[in-house]
C-alpha cells in the first residue's frame, strides 16, 4: 500500500512537472509542542488548482513529510515534548484562494481543510516516561504500549505574496496555520515507583488520545511562470 502510494505521487510530481509552471521552494513545519520537520524530496507538489475569475481559486497539491516529533493530546496529562516520531506524514491540502495581482506582485489569501496520514508511526518512550513520571510524582516510569494508527483532518488559513524580479521570474514566501488531529488510542500498561516504596503497575487505556497536528508551515521559493505576467504556477517543493 505504501509503495503503491509513493508511486503514484512520483508519477503525480512527473505528469504534472512537465504540463505546468514549475518553481521550487524550501518548505518547513514547526508544530506546537514538537521538533522541526521537513519535507521528503521529490515527494512535494502543491499550488494545483485552477481559478473561476481572476479573484478567486481552488488549489490542492501534496508534500511528505520527515515529522521528527509530533505532540499527542487529550491523554490524563500533558507533555510539551513529542510523544510521536519521527514518522513519514502525507498531508493533502484543499484550499480556496483569494487574489490579488498587481503589476510586479501578487498576493494570495488561502484557507481550507486538509487530510495528513503518518506512515512508520513510532511512540517516543523517553518523552512517554518522562510524563507519565511526572504526572504520577514517581522517581522511575517504564511504559509498554500499544496503539492504532488512524489518518487525520484538520484545516488551516495562510498567505502568500509572490514578487516578480521579472515577468518570467519570481521570488515568494507563504506561511500557512495548520490545525488537525488524528485518532491515536493507546494501551498497554507501565511500571514505576517512588525510590523509597514498591513498583507498581498501572493500566493504560487512553482511547481519546489524538496526534496533534498544529503549527506553521513556512516556504521560501523561487517561480518560474513561463509567460509574460504574474500568474500562479505549480511549483515543486523541497
Amino acid at each position: 500500500m505504501k509503495n503503491r502510494i509513493l508511486g503514484f505521487l512520483i508519477l503525480f510530481t512527473i505528469t504534472n512537472g512537465i504540463a505546468q509552471n514549475v518553481g521550487l521552494s524550501f518548505s518547513y513545519f514547526l508544530p506546537r509542542n514538537g521538533y522541526f520537520s521537513t519535507p521528503v524530496s521529490p515527494f512535494s507538489l502543491r499550488g494545483i488548482g485552477f481559478n473561476f475569475n481572476k479573484y478567486i481559486g481552488v488549489q490542492t497539491g501534496a508534500t511528505v513529510y520527515r515529522m521528527s516529533g509530533l505532540n499527542i493530546i487529550d491523554l490524563p496529562f500533558d507533555s510539551k515534548d513529542p510523544l510521536v516520531g519521527p514518522n513519514f506524514t502525507l498531508f493533502v491540502p484543499a484550499e480556496l484562494v483569494f487574489q490579488l495581482t498587481g503589476r510586479s506582485i501578487k498576493f494570495d489569501i488561502k484557507g481550507g481543510g486538509f487530510f495528513f496520514y503518518g506512515f512508520a508511526q513510532k511512540l517516543n518512550y523517553g518523552n512517554f516516561d518522562r510524563a507519565i513520571r511526572k504526572y504520577q510524582n514517581w522517581d522511575v516510569a517504564n511504559s509498554n504500549l500499544t496503539y492504532k494508527n488512524n489518518p487525520g483532518f484538520g484545516y488551516h488559513f495562510g498567505g502568500e505574496v509572490i514578487l516578480y524580479v521579472t515577468n518570467q521570474f519570481g521570488i515568494s514566501l507563504e506561511a500557512n496555520y495548520l490545525m488537525g488531529t488524528a485518532s491515536i488510542p493507546i494501551s498497554g500498561s507501565y511500571t514505576g515507583g517512588t525510590m523509597a516504596g514498591p513498583l507498581q503497575t498501572q493500566s493504560v487505556d487512553y482511547k481519546n488520545g489524538k496526534v496533534d497536528f498544529t503549527g506553521f508551515e513556512i516556504s521560501l521559493g523561487v517561480i518560474m511562470t513561463g509567460n509574460n505576467g504574474p500568474k500562479k504556477p505549480t511549483r515543486r517543493r523541497r
